[in-house]
C-alpha cells in the first residue's frame, strides 16, 4: 500500500511485452505522429502564409491545428519512448503534466469546435451581419475564450485529481495518464469529488453539444432553401468537414468516458483511448482539406514552394 505523497512515478500499460511487438508499436506510432505533424503543420503554414485564408473560418482552423498538435504530442512521444527503451515508467510530475495538458488541449478544442459551429451559423444564416459579428476582435476574443476554458478545466481537474490520496499502487491501466484510470488507485470514496467535477464538465459539454446540433439544424434548413445547386454545394463544403470533425471528436470521447463498466477491459480501454487521443488529431487535417478547394490550393502552394526551396539548396 502506498500513499500519493510518497509516489514518485507511475507505471503505464505497455502495448506489448515482446520486443518485436514493442518496436512495431514504436514504428506505427511514429508514422501516425509524423503524419499528424505534417498535416497540421501544413495547415498552420498555409493559413498563416496565404492572405486569402485570413478569414474567421481559417483563423479558427489554425487554432484547431495547434490544439491537435499539442494533444497528440502530449501522449504519443512518451508512449513511443517507453516502447523503444522497453520501460513503462512516467514520473509523478510528468503524469500530472499529461493530465493537465490533455484537459487543457481537448477542452479548448471542444470549445473551439463550438465557436466554429457559431461561425458557420452566422455565415450561412445571417450573412449580412457576418462582417460585424465575426470581426477580427470578436474572433480573437472567442478563440481566447476557448483556450481559457480549456485552461480553467485543466487546472480544476489536475488539482482535484492529484489531491486525492492514492493507496492502490501506482499502475495505470492506460498508455498515458488518464483520469479515470488514476481514480481507480484512490482510497475508498475519495474519488467522488473528481467524479462530481467530471459530471459537471460533462453537463457543460452537453450544453455545447446541444448548441452545435441546433446550429446545424438551422444551417441545413437555410442551405436547402438556397436556389442554386452551386450555392448549396459551396455551403455544404464548408460545413461537412466541421461536422465530421465534431462527430469524430464526440463519439470517441463519449464512448471512452461513458461506456458501461461491464465493457471495460485494459485492451478495449487502450483501443478506445487511441481512437480519441491519437486518431482525431491525425485525421482532422485530411478531413478539412478533402472538400475545401481554397485550402487545397494553398496547401499545393506550400508544398510546391517547399519542394522548390529544397531543390535550390541541393549542391
Amino acid at each position: 500500500m502506498s500513499n500519493s505523497s510518497s509516489l514518485n512515478e507511475f507505471l503505464l500499460l505497455a502495448f506489448a511485452d515482446m520486443r518485436e511487438l514493442q518496436l512495431l508499436h514504436f514504428s506505427l506510432f511514429l508514422g501516425i505522429y509524423l503524419a499528424a505533424l505534417l498535416g497540421n503543420g501544413l495547415i498552420i503554414t498555409a493559413v498563416a502564409c496565404d492572405h486569402r485564408l485570413h478569414t474567421p473560418m481559417y483563423f479558427f482552423l489554425l487554432n484547431l491545428s495547434v490544439l491537435d498538435l499539442g494533444s497528440i504530442s502530449t501522449t504519443v512521444p512518451k508512449s513511443m519512448a517507453n516502447s523503444l527503451w522497453d520501460t513503462r515508467t512516467i514520473s509523478y510530475p510528468g503524469c500530472a503534466a499529461q493530465v493537465f495538458l490533455l484537459f487543457f488541449l481537448l477542452g479548448g478544442e471542444y470549445c473551439l469546435l463550438t465557436v466554429m459551429a457559431y461561425d458557420r451559423f452566422i455565415a450561412i444564416c445571417n450573412p449580412l451581419r457576418y462582417g460585424i459579428l465575426m470581426g477580427t476582435r470578436a474572433c480573437v476574443k472567442m478563440a481566447a475564450a476557448a483556450w481559457a476554458s480549456g485552461f480553467l478545466s485543466a487546472v480544476l481537474h489536475t488539482a482535484n485529481t492529484f489531491s486525492i490520496p492514492l493507496c492502490q499502487g501506482n499502475t495505470v491501466d492506460q498508455f498515458f495518464c488518464e483520469v479515470p484510470q488514476i481514480l481507480k488507485l484512490s482510497c475508498s470514496d475519495s474519488y467522488l469529488s473528481e467524479a462530481g467535477l467530471i459530471v459537471v464538465s460533462a453537463c457543460l459539454g452537453f450544453g455545447c453539444f446541444v448548441f452545435i446540433v441546433l446550429s446545424y439544424v438551422q444551417i441545413f434548413t437555410a442551405v436547402l432553401k438556397i436556389p442554386s445547386e452551386q450555392g448549396r454545394h459551396k455551403a455544404f463544403s464548408t460545413c461537412i468537414p466541421h461536422l465530421a470533425v465534431v462527430s469524430l471528436f464526440l463519439t470517441t470521447d463519449l464512448f471512452a468516458y461513458l461506456k458501461p463498466p461491464s465493457l471495460s477491459s485494459p485492451a478495449l480501454d487502450m483501443v478506445v483511448s487511441v481512437l480519441y487521443a491519437v486518431v482525431p488529431p491525425t485525421l482532422n487535417p485530411l478531413i478539412y482539406s478533402m472538400r475545401n478547394k481554397e485550402l487545397k490550393d494553398a496547401l499545393r502552394k506550400v508544398i510546391s514552394w517547399t519542394f522548390f526551396r529544397s531543390c535550390l539548396s541541393l549542391p
